[in-house]
C-alpha cells in the first residue's frame, strides 16, 4: 500500500499509527492536546520517536462518550491536519465516522480514513472514500459508545468478527473502494467485555484469511489496567508493551499505540523475532 510518499509492505515489519486526540475527553489524554499549537507540538514528537502513521481524531470514542456535533469535530480536526501537514510529509489518518470530516480531512491533507463504525454509521462513507480513493480501515464495533458495552453477547465472538469484517469489506468493495486499500481492525474494546478481549488476541491469525492489513488498538485499555490492577492509563505502558508484543507474534501489521517510544523498540525486537527473514 503506498499512502503518500511511503510504501508499507505488509507481513515485512510492524507499522505504528500514533494516537493524536484532538478531544477535551478521551480516555487517557483527553484534554491535551486539543490546541493546535499543542497537537502540531505532538505531532513533532509522535512523528521523532517513530510513528509511521498520525491518527487524528476530534471524536471520543471511549465508552459512554458523547456524541459532538458535525460543526464541533470540524474545528477539532481540520485546522489541526491543516498545520500538521504544513509541518511533515507523514501519512495522516482521520479518525471519523463522517463522511463529511473524511472529506474534509482529505482536502486538508490527510490521507486515509479510520472508522470505528465499520462505515455503518454513516451510509455515504464508502461511496465517499471510493471517490476520494483513500485507504480505510474497518472496524469492529456494536452500537455506540454510550452503549457499546451493554452488547457484549456473543454466541461464537471471533466467528461473528469474522463474518461483520468479511461482510464490510464485501460492501467496500461493491461501493467502489479498492481491496487493496482496505484494512480491518477487530476493535479490542468496543462492545467486549475482559475476556472478550483477550480472546481476540488470542485468536489474531485468524483474521489474516481476510487478507487485509490487520491493525491492532491495546494502547493503554482498561483490559491491561484489569489485569494489573491499575486505574490509570499512563501507567499501562508495559502491560501495553506485552499485549503488542502478543499481537505482533500473531500477525499484526499496524499497531495503533499511545507511547511510540516504547512501542517502536518493542516492534524492533518482536519483528527480529518473528518476522526476520535469517
Amino acid at each position: 500500500m503506498l499512502i503518500r510518499n511511503y510504501s508499507f509492505s505488509w507481513g515485512d515489519r510492524t507499522y505504528i499509527m500514533g494516537v493524536l486526540n484532538t478531544t477535551p475527553d478521551s480516555f487517557s489524554d483527553g484534554g491535551e492536546f486539543n490546541t493546535v499549537e499543542k497537537a502540531v507540538v505532538q505531532a513533532r514528537s509522535l512523528r521523532d520517536a517513530g510513528a509511521d502513521i498520525l491518527d487524528i481524531g476530534g471524536q471520543s470514542t471511549r465508552p459512554k462518550a458523547a456524541a459532538v456535533s458535525l460543526p464541533e469535530e470540524l474545528q477539532r480536526v481540520i485546522p489541526v491536519i491543516e498545520a500538521v501537514r504544513r509541518e511533515m510529509d507523514l501519512p495522516i489518518s482521520v479518525d471519523t465516522t463522517r463522511s463529511t470530516v473524511a472529506e474534509a480531512a482529505i482536502s486538508a491533507g490527510a490521507d486515509m480514513i479510520n472508522d470505528i463504525s465499520g462505515a455503518t454509521y454513516d451510509s455515504a462513507m464508502l461511496s465517499t472514500v471510493a471517490k476520494l480513493g483513500v485507504p480505510i480501515i474497518l472496524m469492529h464495533s456494536r452500537g455506540t459508545p454510550q452503549t457499546m458495552q451493554q452488547l457484549t453477547d456473543y454466541q461464537d465472538l471471533i466467528g461473528e468478527l469474522m463474518t461483520f469484517l468479511q461482510e464490510r469489506i464485501e460492501v467496500a468493495v461493491t461501493a467502489g473502494v479498492q481491496r487493496d486499500l482496505i484494512a480491518i481492525d477487530p476493535g479490542i474494546g468496543f462492545a467486549k467485555t475482559y475476556a472478550q478481549n483477550i480472546e481476540i488476541l488470542q485468536h489474531l491469525s485468524t483474521f489474516q484469511a481476510l487478507n487485509c492489513p490487520l491493525l491492532v488498538g491495546v494502547s493503554r485499555k482498561s483490559f491491561i489496567g484489569h489485569i494489573l490492577d491499575q486505574p490509570n492509563p499512563k501507567q499501562r505502558v508495559w502491560g501495553t508493551a506485552a499485549a503488542c508484543c502478543a499481537a505482533i507474534a500473531q500477525g499484526a501489521d499496524i499497531l495503533r499505540v499511545h507511547d511510540i517510544r516504547e512501542m517502536h523498540d518493542v516492534c524492533r525486537v518482536a519483528d527480529a523475532i518473528w518476522r526476520s527473514r535469517l
